[in-house]
């Protein structure tokens, strides 16, 4: 891999994920064309994430994102499990 096809992304984990990583950050070296789909199912296979992608919201740069939003060299994404309130 080249940096000119590849790009370095922080991963941010809360709640259940964190538990299930066993680490609240991360960096990860992606492709370019990488979707933010693909990268939660490459971090689902690593770390054996029981929460399957449907039931997360996803957050770019501290924004609440789409699952169809392009991910950049740099960009921090957290993966944000569902909160109950009471």
């Amino acid at each position: 891999m080249n940096s000119d096809t590849t790009m370095n992304i922080t991963i941010l984990y809360f709640a259940s994920l964190a538990d299930e990583a066993n680490c609240q950050t991360e960096t990860v070296h992606v492709d370019t064309s990488t979707s933010l789909t693909e990268l939660y199912e490459q971090l689902r296979q690593k770390h054996h994430f029981s929460q399957p992608q449907q039931q997360l919201r996803v957050a770019i740069n501290d924004y609440f994102a789409h699952w169809t939003d392009t991910i950049h060299d740099g960009d921090s994404v957290a993966f944000i499990t569902p909160v109950a309130g009471g």
